[in-house]
């Protein structure tokens, strides 16, 4: 498989996190393009296959910025205010189009953790 994908599991409550929206950015120097948004399903995964494939999956830097705290609030988390976490974006680059890039989450209302999956 090449592409881009995703997999947002929520750590405090053991499962994967339904309806979290995702925006995806091109980063070009300073600016940044924003490319799509989408939102998770059941399975904490993205319907539709990869979020980025074919000509659209270039060589470049991106940004996965995840809507954190609108999801843990749906929840009904207990969040302070501001929320410690709200916006978790994660910047990645993409050196091989042959490749599959998969940049899962793992949150909770005070910490995420993320890798390179495959």
């Amino acid at each position: 498989m090449t592409g881009l994908t995703t997999h947002v599991l929520d750590t405090a409550l053991g499962k994967p996190a339904q309806g979290l929206r995702i925006d995806l950015f091109k980063i070009d120097g300073e600016a940044r393009k924003h490319l799509k948004a989408v939102e998770t399903n059941a399975d904490g995964r993205v319907d539709g296959g990869p979020i980025l494939i074919g000509e659209d999956f270039q060589v470049g830097s991106y940004e996965l910025l995840f809507h954190a705290g609108d999801y843990l609030r749906a929840t009904g988390a207990t969040l302070t205010e501001p929320a410690f976490l709200d916006l978790v974006p994660i910047r990645f680059g993409i050196a091989d189009t042959t490749g599959h890039y998969h940049v899962p989450l793992l949150i909770s209302p005070y910490g995420y953790s993320t890798y390179r999956g495959s």
